[in-house]
């Protein structure tokens, strides 16, 4: 397979593991999964999709040298993700951890038909969905891994933050050390770290974006309450969901949807809030390789530790969001 990446190029893929798993009917769904929830399927941010994120992953990890049970480690990372992504976190409570794709990986892979698939060429998927067990794809944040880098620097792409060359650059310093991700020049860890956090306050945690997040959460928890969606609806495609959503003949669930748009407004509020909410933040502290060992860059740049440190607490507790309808919010800004 030829594939071409926005990020990291032209590559060739070959091997049949690969190519298989890509093929996959639960690799498949990925291509209609955005990264982003409802503000990608708004066009409030690019509308990357899961998939493109799996293979820019896999293709980071086999540019580190990883193996081949790596790699296809790294493909099969997100493919529990639900409709939506993190959108269902705030559903469920998870605003902070955001990890409910992981808690149901397990129990999503083993009805697919991904099993059988790994099988044939002699892999036990239960060992291939275990994070943990890979160090490049995975490590605790505020580590570097191959997860936490392809999507800071495909979002980062796309929000004007970098440019090709820049993430060339980027790419060329990133190295291996005790099997972790690392940055063999002080410079490029830097760059990664603040630039990191640029990306978190301009979409993982913007407070527009959380808004919209957990309006689509209530819209969706209504109707599970309701009873009009099951759990299971929610491992279809965002599209699906959207359209399921749509359907429902209920007046308040409708009067929710319509606040779902790109054109409604949110205004830290502290007296009249709608809801008070909090989100996962996001930062990375890269290790460094300096005389052959590995050192957070937190312990060789001091302003960098303190601009982290004052970053999180700036955006910790819980946000007052004051919602203002589409149709009010155009008409404030309108001349």
């Amino acid at each position: 397979m030829e594939y071409h990446d926005p990020v990291y190029g032209f590559h060739r893929i070959e091997d049949p593991l690969l190519l298989d798993i890509m093929n996959s009917a639960a690799m498949q769904r990925l291509r209609y999964v955005l990264q982003h929830g409802i503000s990608g399927l708004l066009g409030v941010t690019r509308p990357t999709t899961r998939f493109e994120h799996s293979v820019g992953t896999m293709l980071l990890v086999r540019r580190l040298g990883a193996d081949l049970a790596e790699q296809a480690a790294a493909l099969l990372h997100d493919v529990s993700h639900t409709a939506f992504s993190h959108v269902v976190d705030y559903v469920f409570g998870g605003h902070d951890s955001q990890g409910f794709h992981d808690l149901h990986k397990a129990e999503y892979v083993a009805e697919t038909d991904l099993p059988e698939i790994l099988a044939k060429h002699g892999y036990d998927w239960r060992w291939l969905i275990r994070e943990d067990e890979f160090s490049l794809l995975e490590q605790p944040a505020p580590a570097l891994c191959a997860d936490r880098l392809d999507y800071f620097l495909r979002d980062a792409q796309d929000l004007g933050l970098v440019e090709a060359d820049q993430i060339r650059w980027v790419l060329s310093h990133l190295a291996v050390h005790s099997g972790r991700i690392a940055a063999n020049d002080l410079t490029v860890a830097q760059w990664l770290a603040y630039t990191y956090i640029e990306a978190d306050e301009a979409s993982w945690a913007n407070f527009r974006e959380v808004g919209l997040y957990e309006l689509t959460a209530r819209a969706i928890r209504r109707a599970l309450d309701l009873g009009a969606l099951s759990q299971q609806d929610l491992w279809g495609t965002d599209e699906q969901l959207w359209q399921l959503l749509q359907g429902v003949p209920d007046p308040e669930l409708q009067r929710q949807l319509t606040l779902i748009h790109p054109d409604t407004g949110f205004i830290w509020d502290d007296d009249r809030p709608v809801f008070r909410i909090s989100t996962k933040l996001r930062t990375v502290d890269p290790d460094v390789i300096v005389n052959g060992q590995l050192k957070p860059l937190s312990t060789l740049d001091q302003a960098f530790a303190r601009f982290r440190s004052d970053y999180l607490r700036s955006k910790s507790g819980k946000w007052p969001m004051r919602i203002v309808a589409p149709d009010a919010a155009a008409s404030q800004h309108s001349p």
